[in-house]
């Protein structure tokens, strides 16, 4: 699937459309993307940590309590994203921020594990809306041919974020338990409620930090794209597209190997090299490393040639390729060790040109349920991966299996992009302008 950009002529040229959006929003955007991103994954640290044993929890169980938060993600993706788009991006983050922030903190004290389930469901309500209204704000700034690395800096805030989680969270269970680890990593998310509030507006239009000929360049190239767009049609019609559907089996695919592989890394790394919680992290954190660094590249390559599906599809057949391999290779663990750093790079890689896509299929209005409903899939993918993945390294008392389930996924999901197509009303455009150094 190559989605061209829509654009229409006379296009402004990017330095026209304010340099500052890069340094004021996205900053913001990567922080608030990697305080979600913190609060769902530092459980598996925890886990890993002490937890389980000073909770009496199962393998199974943990793999239900590492789930459950997808469960209370995917029921409010939609709702999320449709509120987002007509009322308010700000306003919808700010109350998140508050909301997680108390959630997260709460894990570290609670010590009925029936308790912590409810608390686990919760914070993935709190969390369910920041991405797809994340993408929905890059669609009120950034025009088509800056996507692909404005998704990125959002995106980037989940590898980011993993690759010091790991270690600092690992150290943090060393020196506080893992109660204190929680308190300290939740608390942040109620202070930055107050720095969102104050750094973002939901468009140009009410930036009193851009000059009047800056707001009404900005407003005028994103209305021109939307123009290019095929005809609106109702929330139902948009949910029941082809794309759409194909993208939400795909996404679910491609989630399950992402979070079957975030969760469970680090039990995965303790076990194998058999360190201690606080080397496990630093360990753990390599992966994401070269994960970060592939999703730059790769953005800002698919932003360039004006494409978007091949940069995803090879990509996530690289990621398979890393699975697969370790499965190979079995429990020789210092072996497969490096091609876990192959899969982490092919799986994070397409997520800037991946979202990008989906607003270039649909107008504005329609494209943000789209994407609520994309990421709910995710997040199905999500609660499969980690409950899945989790329960098959009980059963089986070993990772191959798990590694075979997750290649097989990232396979499927490449060949689903083949399948998406550019809508007929957006017509190609001529090759985008180079890239100014502020982007």
């Amino acid at each position: 699937m190559s989605t061209p950009h829509p654009a229409a002529a006379p296009a402004p040229a990017v330095a026209d459309l304010s340099r500052r959006r890069w340094t004021r929003l996205m900053p913001v955007v990567f922080v608030t993307y990697s305080f979600a991103y913190l609060e769902r994954s530092n459980f598996s640290v925890a886990a890993a940590g002490g937890m389980a044993d000073d909770l009496h929890i199962t393998g199974s169980v943990s793999a239900l309590l590492g789930s459950l938060f997808f469960l209370g993600y995917f029921a409010f993706q939609i709702p999320g994203a449709i509120y987002a788009e007509r009322r308010s991006v700000k306003k919808l983050i700010v109350w998140c921020l508050v909301l997680w922030g108390v959630l997260a903190t709460a894990q570290g004290l609670i010590p009925d594990v029936r308790v912590l389930m409810v608390v686990r469901f919760l914070l993935g309500v709190s969390e369910a809306a920041v991405l797809p209204a994340m993408v929905i704000h890059i669609t009120h700034w950034f025009t088509a041919r800056e996507r692909g690395r404005a998704n990125t800096w959002l995106i980037l805030g989940n590898p980011a974020t993993v690759l010091w989680l790991t270690v600092v969270s690992g150290y943090l269970v060393e020196w506080v338990g893992w109660h204190g680890m929680f308190i300290a990593q939740g608390l942040p998310a109620l202070i930055w409620a107050f720095v969102f509030h104050k750094c973002i507006d939901d468009h140009p239009r009410d930036a009193k930090w851009l000059t009047p000929e800056e707001r009404t360049a900005l407003e005028g190239a994103l209305a021109a794209e939307q123009g290019r767009l095929p005809a609106g049609g109702s929330y139902l019609a948009a949910l029941r597209s082809r794309n759409v559907v194909l993208l939400s089996l795909q996404y679910f695919l491609w989630s399950l190997g992402v979070y079957g592989f975030v969760f469970w890394l680090p039990s995965i790394v303790r076990a194998g090299s058999d360190e201690g919680i606080g080397l496990t992290g630093l360990i753990s954190a390599l992966p994401y490393l070269f994960a970060c660094a592939a999703m730059l590249w790769n953005s800002r390559a698919s932003d360039r040639a004006g494409s978007r599906g091949r940069y995803v599809w090879p990509w996530l057949l690289l990621g398979a390729a890393g699975f697969y391999g370790s499965y190979l290779l079995g429990d020789a663990f210092w072996l497969s060790y490096p091609l876990l750093c192959i899969a982490a790079a092919g799986m994070y890689a397409p997520y800037g040109p991946y979202f990008a896509t989906i607003p270039e299929l649909l107008p504005q209005k329609l494209s943000a349920a789209a994407v609520g409903l994309i990421n709910s899939f995710g997040a199905l993918g999500g609660f499969a991966g980690s409950y899945l993945i989790g329960t098959l390294n009980d059963v089986t008392g070993s990772t191959a299996t798990s590694f075979l389930t997750m290649a097989g996924c990232l396979v499927l999901a490449a060949a689903l992009m083949f399948a998406v197509k550019a809508p007929r009303a957006a017509a190609p455009v001529p090759r985008p302008a180079p890239l100014t150094k502020d982007a």
